[in-house]
């Protein structure tokens, strides 16, 4: 019997009719009747994407590919989607399993991928190395106990993230798990959400003050409050990370439960009939909020709110909501007895202490999000015997065990240890958060989960010495600026990026510092230069080291770093941003992880690139330097200097990169703009030239945000300028060379 047919009668009628349509969508690609950009928001709507190989490289990359992961073995050539293992990403609302589920995910992680379990930032799961024509019977695997992979993609609802701790955690409202269940599964599908012009991110917090769900960084956050004796949400609408970050605005102080789920319904109306559906890189909610105005745009969300027509779902399932309680396993019991070696340093920084007395919250850290097919299995048999059915996954890419009995914690911990799932440090500065990078994602610039390796490596020998305030630092890094690692919210947060010395190209890190993770991403951090990879454990070490020598009293390191200016913070780092010549130390020119020399895929230098490079990088150099100085009037609360200052870095480096082409442009702003228009169009990415050109017609309100956003901005925009200048770079040499070879 085939997995359908052994699954029929475990799979809601619905879930299967749609795995059935994917499966019939997936043969028509398969015979060319079905057209590949249909057929790619299809399948990215099930959570099924292409992967990165080896930097990009093709052939050779797939047979290294293979030898590192034969159980995901490769079947044909790299030449389609066919031929080359993928991604299956696996949507688990407010990050609840249980240990049947976490068992099946471990089958389809053995029988199907490369036998590991990757846990995201948005408490989803991975799995790398599929083959796509085994998704749907993956699909139907999960599905069979409850589980889902739709809209883990696409342009729809992703998975609804809460806090981990929701129902046991001593400072919240009130358990918001019943809610985030109520709204993952109401907007799942739901015809008023399927025509968006991108993704939207929905989070649930139970308190307003510690991380929670991180609700001011969600396109839709809800914080619980209780107001006269009402449950009710703090509505926050158009936060979100990637390029640009933006912090969400109040839509209402308080929507009542009952309100819940047609005001979310309302605002995706509002987003999917307003939302940009063009320009891929305006199309977040955030954007929309930011043209209409927070005023305006809840103005709207009621005008819809009072068209809807109602829907008995809104309010089902209110009555079982309010008597929503997790069941214990075992009766509270009081931690005494044996404590086995290295329980105390696990104890200290891996269990929570539940308002309900007698019980503990135990995380069980997952370096860089991973766990094994085999670990998962045993962890599951482990949740049964000691908690029942309690476990979640986090969003700093861990899980939890919840409602243990204090009693039980020695032996939880030997079991623990013995599957090799007992590392303490859990929540700080150790348990660092990473984006897949250049391992396996195509947008990947820098080797993030490389990074990740050798920062833990070097802090493993010295981690029980380091300061209690130091231990508590955040440490996140994307390989690339779309902070999927969430850099924004780091204590010290890095992303991926690249630099060209000489004829050789170098991974580079920028460095973020002062972002908040507590008060539900409070604040965050802003760019204070770019280090080659290389020196980034050095960064980390001087700042970290500086941090507890000079920190006064109980100051927070966003204190410290406020307090120090960020101008001393990159004096700190300045001499460890210089890359030495490649014939001097060839080790700068490669990344963590990969011995190869560092590449951006099909990009090549010529030999006459020195020079060219030269006038041009001293432009780019000119332009990051201003963008800087923006960054410090912001800082003085300058802002008129700092929005003027963030736009002079932009023209600066468009007028490198015009002069490329035509050497005698004159420095005045209208001539700049009017030629990188008409000399550089097809050749610099439209969406980040569109910060240039937002920005020459018109300056935005001189406030701390719109201020922030612009250095933002204009940080994107030289950095698409560094991409760019390697293009001409290849041109002018190309020219070169024709003219000797004539």
């Amino acid at each position: 019997m085939t997995w359908k047919e052994k699954l029929a009668d475990q799979i809601p009628v619905d879930l299967g009719r749609e795995i059935d349509a994917y499966e019939t969508q997936l043969e028509l690609r398969r015979l060319g009747k079905l057209d590949e950009k249909v057929f790619a928001e299809a399948r990215l709507r099930r959570g099924v994407y292409g992967q990165r190989y080896d930097n990009g490289q093709r052939w050779d990359g797939f047979k290294t590919q293979q030898l590192a992961y034969p159980q995901a073995g490769l079947k044909k050539g790299p030449d389609t989607e066919w031929d080359a293992p993928g991604m299956q990403r696996i949507k688990i609302p407010y990050g609840g399993l249980n240990p049947k589920q976490l068992e099946v995910l471990a089958e389809v992680a053995e029988e199907y991928s490369d036998g590991i379990l990757h846990i995201t930032t948005r408490q989803d799961f991975q799995l790398h190395f599929v083959h796509i024509e085994d998704t749907p019977t993956i699909m139907r695997r999960l599905a069979a106990v409850g589980i889902t992979t739709r809209e883990a993609c696409g342009n729809a609802v992703r998975n609804v993230t809460a806090c981990p701790l929701a129902g046991v955690c001593r400072t919240e409202a009130f358990d918001v798990t019943p809610y985030a269940r109520a709204l993952a599964y109401f907007l799942l599908g739901h015809p008023d959400t399927q025509d968006f012009g991108r993704k939207f991110k929905p989070a649930f917090s139970g308190c307003e003050e510690e991380a929670c769900g991180l609700a001011h960084m969600h396109d839709l956050g809800m914080i619980a409050r209780v107001r006269d004796g009402r449950r009710g949400f703090k509505v926050l609408v158009g936060g979100g990370l990637g390029a640009v970050p933006y912090q969400a605005k109040v839509l209402s102080e308080f929507v009542p439960v009952e309100e819940l789920l047609p005001t979310a319904q309302a605002i995706a109306r509002v987003y999917a009939r307003l939302g940009e559906k063009q320009n891929r890189a305006r199309a977040r909610i955030k954007f929309l909020v930011e043209k209409l105005g927070i005023e305006e745009f809840r103005r709207l969300v009621a005008e819809e709110r009072k068209t809807l027509a109602p829907d008995p779902r809104w309010t089902a399932y209110l009555p079982q909501a309010e008597q929503f309680a997790e069941r214990p396993l075992k009766p509270p019991q009081p931690l005494n007895g044996e404590r086995p070696p290295g329980f105390e340093a696990w104890l200290e920084t891996n269990v929570y202490r539940q308002r309900q007395p007698g019980y503990v919250t135990v995380t069980v850290s997952c370096p860089l999000g991973d766990i094994t097919a085999t670990q998962a299995r045993q962890l599951a048999d482990i949740v049964r015997r000691y908690s029942g059915d309690n476990v979640r996954t986090t969003v700093e890419q861990n899980l939890v065990i919840r409602w243990v009995a204090e009693a039980d914690l020695p032996a939880l911990y030997r079991e623990l240890v013995d599957i090799g799932l007992g590392e303490a440090g859990a929540g700080t500065i150790y348990d660092m958060t990473a984006c897949p990078g250049t391992d396996t994602c195509k947008l990947g610039i820098a080797s993030s989960r490389g990074l990740a390796r050798e920062l833990r490596a070097r802090l493993a020998d010295k981690f029980y010495t380091l300061d209690t305030a130091v231990k508590g630092l955040k440490i996140k890094m994307s390989g690339c600026f779309n902070s999927c690692g969430q850099h924004h919210l780091a204590d010290i947060g890095f992303y991926g990026n690249s630099r060209t010395i000489g004829n050789h190209k170098v991974p580079h890190f920028q460095v973020l510092l002062g972002g908040q993770w507590r008060n539900n991403a409070g604040r965050y951090g802003l760019a204070i230069g770019s280090v080659p990879a290389r020196n980034v454990p050095l960064v980390v070490e001087r700042i970290i080291e500086r941090f507890a020598r000079e920190r006064q009293g109980n100051e927070s390191f966003g204190d410290f770093i406020g307090r120090i200016g960020k101008a001393e913070a990159r004096r700190m780092i300045e001499d460890l941003m210089q890359v030495p010549p490649y014939e001097q130390d060839p080790s700068f020119y490669s990344d963590w992880g990969d011995p190869r020399e560092f590449s951006m895929g099909d990009i090549g230098v010529g030999e006459c690139a020195g020079e060219v490079v030269s006038a041009l990088q001293f432009a780019l150099s000119a332009a990051e330097r201003l963008n800087f100085e923006a960054q410090l009037a912001h800082e003085a609360g300058n802002f008129a200097k700092a929005d003027e200052l963030a736009y002079q870095s932009m023209l600066e480096a468009a007028l490198g990169l015009v002069r490329e082409r035509w050497p005698d442009c004159p420095n005045e702003p209208a001539v700049i703009v009017a030629e990188f228009k008409s000399r550089l169009a097809g050749i610099f990415a439209p969406s980040l030239a569109a910060y240039l050109y937002r920005r020459h017609d018109q300056r935005p309100p001189l406030t701390a945000e719109a201020t922030h956003r612009l250095i933002e901005e204009a940080q994107l925009f030289i950095e698409g300028a560094h991409s760019c200048a390697e293009k001409l770079q290849q041109e002018k040499a190309a020219a070169r060379a024709a003219i000797w070879k004539k």
